[in-house]
């Protein structure tokens, strides 16, 4: 089969294209063939092996040669034990642990997947369960009439989450750069912030926070907070995530506030609903590019430079929508 491979840590330029041999379904997997993944910020956190939790199970080379882990696809075959799915089915899913979806066919645990809503298509399917279970459960942190701020908020994760408090009656405030600010309150932000030109943590205070790209110092955030607040980071460099989870931690019980690591359970049922949010018309999904296979690399480059309007997705097969 053809797939995007690498073998060493660095930038896009390590991506290329190859025939590796097809893998087969154990006990409890499934062969998927696969038509569409999107890309996340997690594919590009493994390209670089950077931050540090990346280069987990491989420190010095990749333990997983293909990335890509939101797949759609068809499934191609089926490992002992297999009881959800059978040949033929169209199925979507979050492969993290096992990755490999850049390629044109992918083994994945039959939990992780869901059936695809014949209502989307394959591409739009692929965007969903990733971003789309951190949202729900970020989201989640807040109440109605409550005050979010979202750092991170014109990506993938940001599409679904803007969405998702605007329609839950958050007030929620999105920040990113600047040529995301008028794609930030198209979803339904009632405040965008450019972080290049205003210090986001002085705008509160607020009542939740939820950091996608975690790089201020936790007194930073601890002072956009409003007493009682939560401050939840999802993604930012280690020292990011160790000062929140020891200072930040005792910070929150000298003031009050609540400073901690969101930590995603992932799965059909943590993005099933978003999925049916999509298909009603409630959530809507918005691609900012789609690549084909060959040019993985332009994908992976796009996304982690700061780029993508929502979600980005690699086209594997040419039906993918």
């Amino acid at each position: 089969m053809k797939a995007v491979v690498y073998d060493h840590y660095g930038m896009p330029d390590q991506l290329r294209v190859e025939q590796v041999p097809t893998p087969s379904p154990g006990r409890g997997q499934v062969l998927v063939e696969v038509v569409a993944t999107s890309v996340n910020l997690s594919d590009w956190e493994g390209l670089r092996g950077s931050p540090m939790y990346a280069r987990f199970g491989g420190l010095t080379r990749p333990a997983r040669r293909i990335l890509g882990s939101d797949i759609a696809g068809r499934v191609a075959a089926v490992g002992a034990g297999v009881t959800r799915f059978a040949a033929g089915d169209e199925v979507f899913g979050d492969n993290l642990t096992r990755m490999g979806g850049f390629a044109e066919y992918v083994v994945a645990p039959e939990s992780v997947l869901a059936p695809k809503p014949a209502q989307l298509s394959f591409a739009e399917a692929s965007t969903i369960p990733q971003a789309g279970a951190i949202a729900a459960q970020a989201v989640g942190r807040a109440k109605r009439g409550e005050r979010m701020l979202l750092n991170g908020a014109g990506g993938g994760t940001g599409m679904f989450a803007l969405q998702l408090a605007s329609a839950a009656g958050i007030h929620v405030t999105g920040v990113d750069n600047e040529g995301k600010l008028d794609f930030i309150r198209s979803l339904g932000a009632h405040r965008a912030i450019d972080y290049r030109v205003e210090d986001f943590t002085r705008t509160g205070p607020y009542d939740v926070i939820i950091d996608l790209v975690a790089s201020r110092s936790v007194f930073a955030y601890r002072r956009a907070l409003a007493r009682g607040g939560r401050y939840l980071v999802v993604g930012g460099t280690v020292r990011a995530l160790l000062r929140v989870l020891t200072v930040g931690a005792a910070l929150g019980l000298v003031t009050g506030a609540r400073l901690g690591v969101l930590v995603v359970r992932e799965g059909p049922q943590h993005f099933g609903a978003v999925a049916e949010r999509c298909v009603a018309g409630d959530v809507r999904i918005h691609i900012d590019r789609v690549f084909p296979l060959e040019q993985t690399a332009d994908a992976l480059a796009y996304v982690g430079g700061g780029r993508a309007l929502g979600k980005v997705v690699v086209a594997v097969a040419a039906d993918a929508g």
